[in-house]
């Protein structure tokens, strides 16, 4: 018997209910897991500020006369910092975790509202199955007119297509859904291994608040004994330096200067954020004061200590190492070689923690270390050589170095180091 007029309504209704009304106590629940997200947000903002703030006092400080004070004022304000920064991405973590709830909870709805379609279309064909088994005379002599029966076809006729669009609707908003779900757990992904980051800058502040100790001992406090201590270090510093120069000048090592690009904006990436440079390649208003070859060998850039440092572009890890190794080696502290497969390679020196191991291939914007103030340094800062990978000799011990002679640097022709602002 072909369906009545008054069962296909109840069944249309039926399905305008399941599609365009949600349950008092699930919109609830939704409105309050929106306010939860929504309250994480507003103390992430609030935690950048008290960021920047941390960061402002970092760089005041840092322009300011090195004195035992300033020093450790400074590993105290990244101690706040870096624990500040903790907080946010545990948030961020949290806000996200209640992101992917709320976006799996309106999956489930989806889900639910498709099921009930699929059991409204099986319904209608249904109903039109019955009535193609029977004869258009047979629906005439049941029903009291032919009006009655053409109402009944066109009545279902736009019922199955109306269950059919919403189908399509809801199918195309279902996987715009699960689409922004992946996103969000690739997000947490994304968030978990940044935490494991800021624990490895809360270690890096653990070791110098321990050098801080250290510090405080040797010097007992005073800022006389600090000075001589500075005094001690910028000699020994000058000395290797010397040593160094004079030696990599005598090497006679064949470049082709097609062997690399000349030069070429956009070709590396920065290898810090933010950018902040301290001083440039070449003859600087500090290079003639700080280095005995009057020249400065590549570009520092002004991050406080625990900044993630990137690569700057893919490459090879050729080696790492630590000059702080042997007491009295003040050079480049803990750093990093890459080979780039353009035929560059690039330095990365004062390191706190380093990331990444010889052989190992890396990406450009991946994270290989982290800034510190190892070996000597004024303060903390990332120094990145660049270098023609041609002219780089090796990494070596200088065995005829008085102060550094038990630990391993890049040694290279000094017409292989470049300018690295012709890269950015």
């Amino acid at each position: 018997m072909f369906v009545s007029i008054k069962k296909t309504t109840t069944v249309t209704l039926a399905l305008v209910l399941l599609l365009g009304v949600v349950h008092k106590t699930k919109a609830e629940s939704v409105a309050e897991l929106k306010q939860n997200i929504q309250n994480n947000v507003d103390k992430i903002k609030q935690l950048d500020e008290e960021i920047k703030i941390y960061e402002k006092q970092i760089e005041t400080t840092n322009s300011q006369a090195q004195t035992l004070k300033n020093t450790i004022q400074v590993l105290d304000i990244n101690q706040k910092k870096i624990s500040t920064e903790i907080q946010k991405t545990e948030t961020n973590i949290k806000k996200t975790n209640l992101t992917i709830q709320d976006i799996s909870d309106e999956i489930k709805t989806i889900e639910a509202k498709m099921e009930a379609n699929t059991k409204a279309i099986a319904k209608a064909i249904n109903s039109i199955h019955q009535h193609d088994e029977q004869s258009l005379i047979e629906s005439f002599l049941t029903n009291n007119s032919l009006t009655d029966v053409l109402d009944k076809y066109e009545s279902i006729t736009k019922f199955q297509e109306n269950v059919r669009d919403k189908s399509k609707e809801l199918e195309a908003h279902k996987k715009e859904l699960s689409e922004k779900r992946n996103l969000s757990e690739k997000e947490k992904s994304n968030l978990v291994s940044f935490k494991s980051e800021l624990n490895d800058q809360n270690q890096i502040l653990a070791n110098n608040k321990k050098e801080k100790s250290n510090l405080l001992s040797a010097t007992q406090n005073k800022e006389a004994e600090y000075k001589k201590i500075l005094a001690a270090r910028q000699a020994e510093k000058e000395r290797f330096e010397k040593e160094l120069f004079d030696f990599e000048s005598r090497l006679k090592r064949a470049i082709d200067p097609n062997s690399f690009p000349s030069s070429g904006k956009g070709i590396f990436s920065w290898p810090v954020d933010p950018v902040r440079i301290t001083q440039y390649f070449g003859k600087t208003a500090d290079s003639k004061r700080l280095y005995t070859s009057g020249t400065h060998n590549g570009v520092d850039f002004g991050v406080s200590r625990g900044t993630p440092v990137k690569s700057t572009l893919k490459g090879v890890v050729r080696g790492t190492g630590n000059t702080d190794e042997q007491k009295g080696c003040y050079s480049y502290g803990k750093w990093i070689l890459i080979d780039h497969p353009n035929g560059l390679s690039t330095l990365y020196a004062h390191l706190d923690l380093i990331k990444v191991s010889a052989g190992q291939a890396v990406e450009t914007g991946q994270v290989i270390g982290y800034s510190g103030n190892t070996g000597y340094s004024t303060g903390p800062h990332l120094h990145l050589t660049v270098y023609a990978t041609q002219g780089i000799v090796g990494i070596q011990k200088y065995s005829s170095s008085k102060n550094c002679k038990n630990v391993s640097i890049p040694i290279a022709d000094v017409k292989a180091y470049l300018d690295p602002m012709l890269y950015f």
